[in-house]
């Protein structure tokens, strides 16, 4: 199957998606500081950038878009064109995923991973944050 946008627009699309402060994570963030607790944000000096870090806890915390880290939750759509590139790219993605929480785990941090899907009930995530922070 060929892609339907030209090679243009298609590299204009994809610039445009960030990295950081995407609505998951702020759903998460607003949460979490709705909860009392403080954090610091993607600490360039752990593997990973972890999105939320509490340094006095030395627990971290990644949001990952379902599509991006490849989630097995239905959410995310495989990709139906240009499979030589994505099927590679989303397999290192998950790949780099698992050795940024081995290194992490190594250095004694805590880590969880809070998936888009999960963004969407904020109770039960609310509840899961609590587990994980207390």
């Amino acid at each position: 199957m060929t892609d339907k946008i030209d090679p243009a627009r298609r590299s204009a699309n994809m610039r445009a998606i960030r990295s950081q402060h995407m609505k998951p994570e702020m759903i998460v963030r607003q949460l979490i500081h709705g909860m009392g607790y403080r954090y610091r944000l993607h600490q360039r000096d752990l593997p990973g950038k972890p999105d939320l870090v509490f340094s006095s806890r030395k627990k971290v915390i990644f949001v990952h878009g379902c599509f991006w880290h490849s989630h097995e939750c239905g959410t995310a759509h495989k990709p139906k064109s240009n499979l030589g590139y994505w099927i590679p790219k989303l397999g290192r993605n998950k790949e780099r995923d698992a050795e940024n929480v081995v290194k992490l785990e190594m250095q004694g941090w805590r880590v969880f991973t809070v998936w888009e899907c999960e963004t969407k009930n904020h109770e039960t995530l609310k509840q899961k944050l609590l587990c994980f922070l207390a």
